[in-house]
């Protein structure tokens, strides 16, 4: 069953925020790939640019791009996550983050999908 928490924004590219700037990959994404295996991230400090991609998850079905929901500098990288990915299959909105992010502009969350939003975009339904 899919999951949408109302209390974050997200991304387009299947990535979500928060507005304390925690990030993540969303339940649709992590569902869709599978079993996740590897995680490739950049370290603390690295400049993000919103809707560029800054690194890549691995499945056991495909690699894929991971896309910046929001432009700022990583504060804080989850080293539980990239030790032990699948992480982000069992909690991802949780246990399963990836990077904390201080924001270069928190307006730029305005920018960003609602719940009710993504869950229309996954579904197909962009009316």
């Amino acid at each position: 069953m899919e999951n949408f928490p109302e209390d974050i924004k997200y991304h387009k590219e299947h990535m979500w925020v928060r507005e304390d700037g925690t990030i993540g990959i969303t339940f649709y994404a992590q569902d869709q790939l599978g079993e996740i295996v590897f995680l490739e991230v950049p370290d603390a400090g690295a400049a993000l640019e919103a809707g560029e991609a800054f690194g890549e998850i691995e499945s056991r079905k495909s690699v894929s791009d991971l896309y910046a929901p929001i432009s700022g500098t990583i504060a804080e990288v989850n080293a539980e996550v990239v030790d032990a990915p699948e992480t982000i299959n069992e909690d991802p909105y949780g246990k399963g983050w990836v990077l904390k992010v201080d924001f270069a502009d928190a307006g730029e969350l305005a920018n960003l999908l609602s719940a009710g939003e993504y869950k229309e975009l996954v579904s197909g339904d962009e009316s």
